[in-house]
C-alpha cells in the first residue's frame, strides 16, 4: 500500500504540473510569480507575490548536499530529524545511523571530523538544533586526500558559513516533549577586528520516562537443547553537554589562521532489571534469578582541537595548508549487579562489580598543497603523519564468592600511521573526473603492562586507488560512476583481550585483529527541474575480510568475540525524490532497497536478506504563516549486522505543525507529534543460525507516542561565521573505537 502511494506520486511528479509559471534563477531557487486578482479593466494588478523556492538537494562530483536551511522544518528541528530527509542517509528504530545503508562511515564537521559526534552521535544530533546547520553532505567518492584512510562515505555536517559580518547574531533553542526530554541549544558569533569568533552550546535531557525499554528475549541452546527466556525492563536517563569555540583571523588575502576547541561531556543513569530463567527441551525448569544493574559512576568525554594555517599564491586555486589536530576521548564505566530470588542457581557469586577505564589519545599532522596546472587540470598532494593511543584497564569483581577468581586486564594498543596522496582532477566542458592514489604504512604495537599476555607488533602496507567520472547531459540531468576502497582499523573495543564473565554470557576482545578492506562500485542519475528533484543510485559493495562477530557456546553458557571472518557481497538501489507541485505543497520521498549475501568464514555461515528503508513527507503552508508536515518512515523487509540474526519490519508516522512570528520571522514555534494514534512500537528480531537461535521484542519508549514543543529565537544579522580553511585533517578509518557508537 505504501509503496504503491509512493509510485503514485513519482509518476505524477514525472507528468508535471504547470498551473504556475516559474523561472530558474542563478542560485538554484524557483522563482514563483502568482496572480491573486486581476482588474475587470485589465489595468490593475493586485496581489502579486514573488516566492523563492530552492531546491533542497545539489550534486556535485564527489557529494550530494542537502540544504537543511531551505527545509522549513529546520526552524525547530533538530539535526537527527533533518537526516531522515537526507539521500542515502537512513536512520533505524533505535536512531542508528545508516549511510548509503552501511555503519562504515566517519561524522565530519566543516569538513574535518569531529570526535565529538563520533561516539553517542544520535544523542548530540537530537540535542543540536538544525537551525544552525547549513547543508548535511553525503561525500559518496572520498578522494584520496579526504578519503583518510579509505572511509568509504562521509557524513559531513556543515555549519553557517558565509564570510561577512555585521554586529552580533545567535540562535536560541528550547525543547520539551511529554517524555520529559529536555533540549537546549545556543549559537553566537560576533567579529572583533579581523578576528572572528562563534561560539555554540548544547543540552540534551534524558528522563527514566523517556528511556523505558522493556521487552523479551527467548534463546535455544542447540547443543544442549536447553532454553533461557529474559524479560526485560530498563531505564538509561542522562543528559550531553556539548560545546564548540571556532576562531579565525585573517592577516591579509592571502593568509589564515583557523582554530576550534570543542568537546562533549555524556552522563548516564542506568537501572536495568530483567527475569531469566533457564529450561530443558521439555520445559522442566532448571533454574532461575533476577538481576538488578545499575551504574554508580559513568562518564564519557570528548575533547577535540585544531589549528590550520593557509597561504595562498597569486595564481587562482594555489594554496598550501598546514594542519594539526589533537583529539582525546576518556570513559569510565563503573557497574554493580546483584542477583536475588535465585532457585537452583548454578553460580556462588551473588553479584559483581565492573570496572572499566579506556583511553584514546591522537596526534595529527598534515601537509596538503592544491596547484592548478592549466584552466582544466588540477593537482592535490599531501602527506599525513597520525600517531594514536588506545589503553584500557578492566576489573570484574565476584561477590560473596571466594573460590571465583577475580578479573584485572591492563592492554594498550599503538598504531603509527605515515599516508601520502595524489588527487587529480579534470574538467573539460561537460565532462569532470577525479583520480586518487594514497600510499599508507602503519606499524601496530600492542602490550600488556600487567605481563598477562605477550607483546606484538605488526607493520602494513596499503594502496587505496579512487576514481570518479561525471557527465552533465544538461542543465538539469547528470551521471556519474565511481569506484571506491575503503580501510577500515578496529579500535579499542573490539581489541580489549579483558574477559568478563557473567551468568550464562562471556565476552572478550581480538588484540589480533587486522585492517579490514572493502570495495564498491556505483552508478548515479539525477535530475534537477524546477518542480522536480529526482536521483536514482544503484550500487554494488563487496569486500572479503569484513569485522565480524563470533557467536559461539560451551553447555548453557554464549561467547561472544570479533575477528576477520565476513565477507559480504551487496546490491542496492538508493532513491530520492522532492516533487513541488504548488508554490506551497513539497512531497519527498527518500528510499533505499538493498539485497546482501553474508558469509562467516570461521563459521560457515551464509545469509541473504532483502530490505527497504523509507522516509516519506509533504507538507504544506498555510494562512497565517503555518506549516503543517505529515510523516512516515520505517523498514519493510530484514536486515542486520549480524550473520546469526536479522531485524524485521517496523514504522513510524508523525504530524507538525509550526507558526512564525514576528514581521521577519525571528521566532519560530512548532507542535510535533510523534505516533499520535499508537502508544507503542515493537522492534523485533529472530536469531536463525548458530549455536543458539531465537527471537526478541522489544518495546522503546521513544519510538512510541510523544508530543514536542520547540521554539527558536533568531536575534541579530545573520551573515557570518568563522572562516575555515579549505583544508583541513580528516582521520576516519577507526571502527569499534570508544570514538564511535552506534
Amino acid at each position: 500500500m505504501f509503496l504503491g502511494k509512493i509510485l503514485f506520486v513519482l509518476t505524477a511528479a514525472f507528468m508535471g504540473c504547470a498551473a504556475t509559471v516559474t523561472a530558474q534563477s542563478k542560485s538554484d531557487a524557483t522563482v514563483v510569480v502568482s496572480k491573486d486578482s486581476l482588474a475587470e479593466d485589465g489595468h490593475s494588478l493586485e496581489g502579486v507575490t514573488v516566492t523563492a523556492q530552492r531546491q533542497l538537494i545539489k550534486q556535485e562530483v564527489d557529494r550530494i548536499g542537502y540544504d537543511v536551511q531551505a527545509d522549513e522544518g529546520s526552524k525547530t528541528q533538530n539535526v537527527m530529524d533533518m537526516l531522515r530527509k537526507v539521500p542515502m542517509v537512513t536512520v533505524d528504530a533505535q536512531d542508528n545511523i545508516l549511510v548509503r545503508g552501511s555503519s562504515n562511515y566517519r561524522i565530519y564537521k566543516n569538513g574535518h571530523p569531529d570526535p565529538s559526534l563520533s561516539k553517542n552521535a544520535k544523542e548530540i544530533f537530537k540535542a543540536l538544533p538544525a537551525a544552525s546547520v547549513k547543508r548535511i553532505e553525503v561525500i559518496t567518492d572520498p578522494g584520496a586526500r579526504e578519503d583518510a584512510e579509505g572511509v568509504g562515505s562521509i557524513l559531513n555536517i556543515v555549519m553557517m558559513d558565509t564570510r561577512k559580518m555585521e554586529g552580533v547574531t545567535g540562535n536560541l533553542t528550547a525543547g520539551y516533549s511529554s517524555l520529559k526530554h529536555t533540549n537546549l541549544g545556543a549559537y553566537l558569533a560576533t567579529q572583533l577586528g579581523k578576528l572572528i569568533l562563534s561560539f555554540d552550546y548544547g543540552y540534551g535531557g534524558m528522563s527514566k520516562k523517556g528511556t523505558v525499554n522493556s521487552g523479551l528475549l527467548h534463546r535455544n541452546y542447540v547443543k544442549t537443547g536447553n532454553a533461557s527466556d529474559y524479560y526485560i525492563h530498563s531505564t538509561n536517563a542522562g543528559s550531553v553537554h556539548y560545546g564548540d569555540i571556532n576562531a579565525s583571523y585573517e592577516i591579509d588575502s592571502l593568509n589564515l589562521f583557523s582554530a576550534s576547541f570543542g568537546g562533549y561531556f555524556y552522563k548516564l543513569d542506568v537501572d536495568a532489571k530483567s527475569d531469566i530463567s533457564m529450561h530443558d527441551r521439555d520445559g522442566k525448569p532448571l533454574f532461575s534469578y533476577s538481576e538488578s544493574s545499575w551504574l554508580p559512576d559513568y562518564g564519557h568525554h570528548s575533547w577535540n582541537g585544531r589549528f590550520d594555517y593557509e597561504h595562498k599564491t597569486r595564481r587562482n586555486g594555489e594554496k598550501l595548508t598546514l594542519s594539526y589536530m589533537l583529539a582525546l576521548t576518556r570513559q569510565h564505566t563503573d557497574q554493580e549487579t546483584n542477583f536475588s530470588k535465585t532457585v537452583n542457581f548454578p553460580y556462588s557469586y551473588s553479584g559483581y562489580k565492573q570496572f572499566t577505564r579506556e583511553r584514546f589519545t591522537e596526534h595529527t599532522f598534515q601537509i596538503d598543497y592544491v596547484r592548478p596546472l592549466a584552466d582544466i587540470h588540477k593537482l592535490e598532494v599531501g602527506a599525513k603523519y597520525i600517531s594514536r593511543r588506545n589503553a584500557s584497564d578492566t576489573r570484574l569483581d565476584y561477590s560473596n564468592a571466594p573460590d571465583v577468581t577475580s578479573v584485572a586486564t591492563s592492554f594498550s594498543h599503538s598504531i603509527n600511521i605515515a599516508a601520502a596522496y595524489a588527487d587529480y582532477m579534470l574538467n573539460v566542458g561537460r565532462w569532470s573526473a577525479r583520480a586518487g592514489l594514497r600510499y599508507e604504512y602503519s606499524y601496530i604495537k600492542g602490550a600488556y603492562p600487567d605481563g598477562n599476555g605477550k607483546p606484538f607488533d605488526k607493520r602494513l602496507n596499503d594502496w587505496v586507488p579512487q576514481l570518479s567520472l561525471k557527465y552533465q547531459i544538461d542543465d538539469r540531468q547528470s551521471l556519474k560512476l565511481g569506484y571506491i576502497t575503503s580501510i577500515s582499523r578496529p579500535g579499542i573495543t573490539y581489541l580489549n583481550p579483558a574477559v568478563m564473565s557473567t551468568p550464562l554470557n562471556v565476552d572478550y576482545g581480538n588484540a589480533r585483529l587486522e585492517s579490514a578492506r572493502e570495495q564498491s562500485l556505483q552508478f548515479n542519475y539525477m535530475y534537477v527541474g524546477q518542480k522536480l528533484t529526482f536521483q536514482l543510485v544503484p550500487q554494488y559493495v563487496f569486500s572479503n575480510n569484513m569485522l565480524g562477530s563470533i557467536v559461539y557456546t560451551e553447555g548453557d553458557t554464549r561467547y561472544s568475540t570479533w575477528g576477520n571472518v565476513q565477507r559480504q557481497r551487496r546490491f542496492q538501489i538508493e532513491g530520492y525524490a522532492q516533487w513541488k507541485p504548488f508554490a506551497k505543497t513539497t512531497f519527498v520521498a527518500n528510499l533505499n532497497f538493498a539485497t546482501t549475501h553474508n558469509e562467516n568464514t570461521s563459521a560457515n555461515l551464509s545469509q541473504y536478506l532483502s530490505s527497504l528503508s523509507y522516509y516519506a513527507y509533504v507538507s504544506q503552508k498555510l494562512p497565517w504563516k503555518l506549516t503543517a508536515a505529515l510523516y512516515t518512515y520505517g523498514q519493510v523487509g530484514h536486515t542486520s549486522e549480524s550473520i546469526y540474526a536479522y531485524s524485521r519490519s517496523w514504522n513510524v508516522h508523525a504530524i507538525s505543525l509550526q507558526r512564525t512570528f514576528f514581521s521577519d520571522d525571528r521566532l519560530t514555534v512548532a507542535l510535533y507529534a510523534n505516533n499520535p494514534f499508537r502508544k507503542n512500537v515493537h522492534t523485533r528480531t529472530r536469531t536463525t543460525q548458530g549455536d543458539i537461535t531465537g527471537w526478541s521484542d522489544n518495546v522503546n519508549a521513544q519510538m512510541g507516542r510523544m508530543l514536542n514543543l520547540t521554539l527558536s529565537y533568531r536575534f541579530g544579522k545573520l551573515k557570518t561565521s568563522v572562516k575555515k580553511t579549505e583544508i583541513t585533517i580528516e582521520n576516519s578509518d577507526e571502527v569499534g573505537g570508544i570514538k564511535k557508537g552506534r
